[in-house]
């Protein structure tokens, strides 16, 4: 079986924003003009009420899925990723109401010379309070870092969102062929 998909998970992972009028899913990539071009090559020519959105619960992990048929055929890319289970895809679960936005970001990780005064550390505490390392007392932060989300301004609403265990993928098209290609297949 071959699959007419060509499938995509040369991306960092997902982020979900809670914040707008409906919940966003943006695939993450480490370089925003590849986040770009993958947009306008791909995602751009996808009708909102095709698009899919699949996640694939397996054990502690999940698989991302996301895909739709192109009016442009000969640029019909899918994206999937497996990822680790975390507090942020479960919060999106339970109150994504159905539908969300699709965006894409780039993400990169900035230093304490890279940023100003105000921003926050992973550890939770400004630049201010860092010179090196973290100077608040029993802070255990070696080095201040943080990160940097740039995400498109294009977005799609996506209505189609479903959540499966992966006993269950042969009930749906999109997801088994995603991990009937990049799991089952290199497995046999």
């Amino acid at each position: 079986m071959s699959s007419p998909i060509s499938w995509f998970d040369d991306f960092l992972g997902v982020a979900y924003r809670y914040f707008d009028l409906r919940m966003n899913v943006i695939p993450l990539f480490s370089d925003r003009k590849k986040a770009s071009d993958l947009w306008h090559e791909n995602v751009h020519w996808w009708p909102d009420p095709d698009i899919k959105i699949r996640f694939v619960e397996s054990g502690d992990r999940y698989w991302f899925i996301l895909a739709s048929e192109s009016v442009r055929p000969d640029h019909n890319t899918s994206f999937f990723k497996l990822l680790p289970m975390s507090e942020n895809y479960l919060r999106f679960k339970k109150g994504h109401l159905g539908e969300a936005y699709l965006r894409f970001a780039s993400y990169s990780e900035k230093e304490e010379k890279d940023v100003k005064d105000g921003a926050v550390c992973n550890c939770g505490h400004t630049k201010k309070d860092h010179n090196g390392s973290c100077t608040i007392d029993g802070c255990t932060c070696t080095k201040f870092t943080t990160f940097e989300l740039k995400m498109l301004k294009k977005k799609k609403t996506v209505t189609n969102i479903k959540f499966l265990e992966e006993k269950d993928v042969k009930d749906d098209s999109i997801s088994w062929n995603c991990l009937y290609v990049n799991k089952y297949k290199n497995s046999q």
